[in-house]
């Protein structure tokens, strides 16, 4: 018992560190709640780009924009009692566990939205239940082996051992990624993020149509990170902007904006 206070003590240390906010964060566009309430539909992935220390390990490690993942349930947990804001995203973090949390809370990052194709109206309200059944999980911070892989920023670990380093550790549950946390729900109605591919090599059927099929693998939730669902072919990319009506020609740009005359340039250069 004393010993787990101990590992306790330190591991809240470690956590502590990890969620302090890098300097000189900066969001390449700054997103429209409004225009994001539109597009969003249930069961819709949000990746996010964030600003902590722990973020900068996770885009390090997966070499992605993308560090944090968070689910959007829409009006699935209008019902509860709640102060403020409705909370319509169901995400997993080092702070908090599995947590409801307002779509506001993003208002300043760069995010992506990534969207199911094709799933059932059935599979999505089953996605949903699974993540808000799992509300209130939390992370034990007495593993610290699990904390302490993020303290650098850039670990040195080569490449093909860096998505095993995100899975690693014995947490209760070990969900610092929250994508694994969504990837989880998505095989739990076996839809796909990016399954483990392999190809039969049987000779004696190499004239069937089975040994021309692939076998497609669910892999193990706890090796998915943030950016899967980025490329992976059975997510649909959507952004608010275009989804709104994008037109270049209702721009207002700055008076003193002038467009350069690259062309000249490349003629002084002959």
């Amino acid at each position: 018992m004393f010993v787990d206070t101990i590992f306790d003590c330190i591991g809240r240390c470690i956590a502590a560190r990890l969620k302090r906010p890098l300097r000189g964060y900066e969001p390449f566009t700054l997103s429209d709640p409004a225009a994001l309430r539109r597009v969003l539909q249930p069961a819709d992935v949000l990746l996010v780009d964030g600003n902590q220390r722990l973020s900068s390990a996770i885009k390090y490690l997966t070499q992605s924009t993308w560090s944090h993942a968070a689910l959007y349930v829409g009006e699935a947990l209008a019902s509860a009692p709640q102060e403020g804001e409705q909370r319509t995203l169901i995400e997993a973090n080092l702070e908090n566990g599995v947590v409801a949390v307002p779509l506001s809370k993003y208002g300043a990052f760069n995010i992506r939205i990534c969207r199911p194709v094709g799933i059932t109206c059935s599979d999505r309200s089953k996605v949903i239940e699974f993540m808000i059944s799992h509300l209130g999980c939390g992370y034990d911070t007495r593993h610290i082996i699990d904390l302490a892989r993020y303290l650098l920023p850039t670990p040195p670990v080569p490449v093909r051992w860096r998505r095993r380093m995100l899975a690693l550790g014995s947490g209760d549950p070990t969900r610092t990624i929250c994508s694994t946390l969504i990837a989880e729900a998505f095989q739990h109605v076996r839809y796909p993020v990016l399954p483990r591919i392999e190809r039969v090599q049987n000779h004696t059927l190499a004239e069937s149509d089975y040994s021309r099929n692939e076998i497609l693998h669910i892999r193990d939730h706890r090796l998915f990170v943030p950016r899967d669902f980025d490329v992976s072919p059975y997510f649909q990319i959507v952004k608010p902007t275009i989804e709104s009506g994008f037109d270049y020609r209702q721009l207002t740009w700055a008076l003193n904006s002038e467009v350069p005359d690259l062309g000249s340039a490349y003629r002084r250069r002959a």
